[in-house]
């Protein structure tokens, strides 16, 4: 089951990535413009931008299965999420802009 869940988590993620997207997402870290931390994480997880929000970026939280668990619209430069709902595993975030294009996309791990 431990090895079942990262293969899952990629191929997920890889899914969603390819939704119709075209444009190219940050690889390198210095591009990204989502910092988040900590990295796993038990009962919060904080999303800092890097960059200004003059275009009001979205964020979408994904479970292993593909179903959004969290969702807000123009977050703010710091987003801070309550994990203690949240069960033990791995999540999937998108940053979008507002008409939907996703600019970033990663994963974080829940350990309780």
């Amino acid at each position: 089951m431990k090895r079942f869940l990262p293969i899952v988590s990629i191929i997920l993620l890889t899914a969603i990535q390819s939704q119709g997207q075209s444009r190219t997402l940050p690889q390198d870290a210095a591009d990204r413009i989502v910092k988040f931390y900590p990295n796993p994480a038990t009962s919060f997880i904080t999303f800092d931008l890097q960059k200004s929000n003059e275009k009001g970026y979205d964020i979408q939280v994904y479970n292993f299965l593909g179903k959004v668990v969290y969702e807000q619209k123009n977050i703010s430069p710091r987003t801070t999420i309550n994990l203690n709902e949240y069960n033990r595993g791995v999540y999937i975030y998108q940053l979008r802009e507002r008409d939907g294009k996703i600019i970033e996309s990663g994963k974080f791990q829940i350990s309780k």
